[in-house]
């Protein structure tokens, strides 16, 4: 989970707030949740087994 952790921020420089792990089609997925510098908060998505990112998305504003 570590390494995802890093390999997340690498993309995404910023805060950790929150680390899932997913099943997903059979994958076993990290979704790391990160908030920037500028309060926006992405989740990036990064295999578990290789560590190859499979998605950043910027997540909704909940105000």
């Amino acid at each position: 989970m570590q390494q995802a952790q890093e390999i997340a921020l690498a993309r995404v420089p910023g805060r950790i707030v929150h680390v899932d792990m997913e099943l997903e089609h059979g994958v076993l997925v990290y979704e790391v949740f990160i908030l920037t510098s500028e309060n926006r908060l992405f989740e990036v998505e990064v295999l578990a087994k290789s560590g190859r990112i499979l998605k950043i998305e910027e997540e909704d504003d909940e105000d």
